[in-house]
């Protein structure tokens, strides 16, 4: 499939300039911010559109990695660190397969993820669509999802390494169905990722593992459950400091 033409979006704003290592010093945790050639890319805050995305994405997603147990997934902010002189982005979600297990750190990714999806945003169009399909192909990122659920510019690139090292477009939006290739026998509907609104994430994980209908209840009861249990976890742990 040939690639698209990308949109030219407008310059890039909320910059400023800093060493990476006076960046580590400057960052938190709760600071959505990439390191790139010197320059803070400052980002500006989700939308409830594009949170409502990621969560249904990473959900569908982390569903399967618990079930084949082949990888861990990350979401922002989380840095994944293109090499020793490459920039640090943020990725709205990374995968990080089991053979990579060994790049990932207790403060970062140290080297490309094997999939990385970022879900666009109205400051976020030429970074992912120019400088970061540029540095994650350079880097070795294996896979590589552009999704723009803007309203009135609703677009899906899923691309993937080729021979050459360049990312080939392997499906859009308009296809049926895609496969991922750094994580095997996940798929999904590109139509999903316009309807986080209506589609429940249990659902369809039910019909990418071929799970009968039933096991839908059982896992959201399960979910709730973990959720319950991780809140009272944190609680004992406020309460023992």
């Amino acid at each position: 499939m040939a690639m698209r033409q990308p949109i030219v979006p407008p310059a890039r704003v909320g910059t400023r300039q800093m060493s990476y290592e006076d960046y580590l010093l400057w960052s938190t945790e709760d600071k959505h911010a990439e390191w790139v050639n010197g320059e803070v890319i400052v980002h500006m805050p989700p939308t409830d559109l594009h949170q409502a995305l990621l969560g249904f994405v990473y959900t569908l997603l982390r569903l399967f990695v618990e079930m084949v147990q082949q990888g861990q997934l990350r979401v922002a902010p989380f840095e994944m660190k293109l090499g020793p002189r490459g920039s640090a982005r943020q990725p709205d979600i990374l995968f990080v397969s089991a053979k990579h297990l060994d790049r990932l750190t207790a403060q970062r990714l140290d080297g490309p993820a094997d999939l990385v999806i970022e879900i666009v945003s109205n400051d976020s169009v030429r970074r992912d669509r120019f400088d970061k399909l540029r540095e994650y192909s350079r880097a070795g990122v294996r896979e590589y999802w552009v999704i723009d659920p803007r309203p009135g510019k609703q677009r899906a690139d899923f691309l993937q390494l080729d021979e050459t090292g360049e990312y080939a477009l392997i499906a859009t939006e308009d296809d049926e169905r895609y496969a991922s290739a750094a994580l095997p026998g996940f798929w999904l509907r590109p139509v999903w990722l316009w309807q986080v609104d209506q589609l429940d994430p249990f659902a369809a994980f039910c019909e990418v593992a071929g799970l009968p209908d039933e096991l839908v209840s059982q896992f959201r009861q399960q979910a709730q459950a973990n959720l319950m249990a991780s809140g009272e976890q944190q609680m004992q742990e406020v309460d023992s400091e």
